[in-house]
């Protein structure tokens, strides 16, 4: 069992979509992640009907991270619904703007991690590709604090 198929995997075990009120929605989407040392956290998406108290699987994974284990840098990232991401969806498996900022400012070094695009055929594409002239590049070259 290769990486990919063991995040994914994970994350499906947190995929059971339900109604927690009649105001909150969750497990819809499922997140799994590994971090520097290898271990493997999920997040699952939560909505509610204040769209500022929405959190989604990517930062709720990478927040289990945090918390857990202090980690901040994460290696790969899987991301979906009801299957694994797949080329024949556009954006499938990608994590929204709001997750890409957050996993940027959680560790500089997260510009490398993998984000699978495709499960069958394990294509992924980097999150500095998908955020390349950054705006923080330069408070982490001169450690400025937030």
């Amino acid at each position: 069992m290769d990486i990919w198929q063991k995040l994914y995997e994970k994350a499906e075990e947190r995929y059971f979509p339900h109604d927690v009120s009649p105001f909150v929605y969750a497990h819809h989407v499922v997140c799994a992640i590994e971090s520097e040392n290898g271990e493997i956290f999920t997040g699952f998406c939560i909505e509610a009907c204040s769209g500022v108290m929405d959190l989604c699987a990517e930062r709720v994974a990478a927040l289990n991270m945090y918390v857990n284990s202090g980690q901040t840098v994460i290696r790969r990232l899987i991301a979906f619904r009801d299957k694994p991401p797949c080329d024949d969806i556009v954006g499938s498996g990608m994590p929204c703007g709001a997750c890409r900022e957050f996993l940027m400012q959680l560790s500089e070094k997260n510009r490398d991690m993998q984000i699978m695009t495709d499960y069958e055929t394990r294509k992924t594409v980097t999150l500095g590709e998908l955020m390349p002239n950054w705006w923080g590049e330069s408070r982490y070259k001169t450690g400025e604090d937030s």
